[in-house]
């Protein structure tokens, strides 16, 4: 995996290829109502978009501007292969670079692990969000 297949990228530049991944994994995959899935945060966050060796688009994260990271997906094909932790890192350090002293996020209970070698910590219950369980997991920078 190159570095530079890991970018920085805004909706407004790269939605067609943000919405595609996204899609495929929560709405097709993960059976993510459509209307769960889209919301007015997209355009006021920092997208981070993975490409394979091709170029193609097979991941994305977004950070909002309050420190919370969510829509975290990666391409079925392309799982376990270290995009998810580059992509992750890419948007901790962003968080960084912008002052943001405390990142949070929603992680499906079947990431936390993957979270916790990031460092972050569980908060709180369990809880169902779009049918899925997840947990609230918080990290200061």
């Amino acid at each position: 995996m190159h570095f530079n297949s890991i970018r920085i990228v805004s909706w407004q530049g790269e939605a067609p290829a943000l919405r595609l991944i996204r899609e495929t994994v929560f709405i097709l995959e993960q059976h993510v109502p459509e209307e769960l899935e889209w919301d007015a945060f997209d355009d006021v966050s920092v997208h981070v978009l993975a490409l394979g060796p091709d170029g193609k688009p097979i991941g994305t994260a977004r950070l909002l501007p309050d420190g919370h990271i969510g829509r975290m997906a990666v391409l079925k094909e392309w799982r376990r292969m270290g995009f998810g932790s580059a992509m992750l890192q890419r948007l901790l350090d962003e968080a960084h670079i912008r002052g943001i002293k405390k990142v949070i996020l929603n992680a499906q209970t079947t990431a936390v692990r993957f979270y916790e070698r990031f460092g972050f910590q569980p908060v709180g219950e369990e809880f169902m969000d779009a049918g899925i369980p997840h947990v609230k997991m918080t990290l200061s920078l």
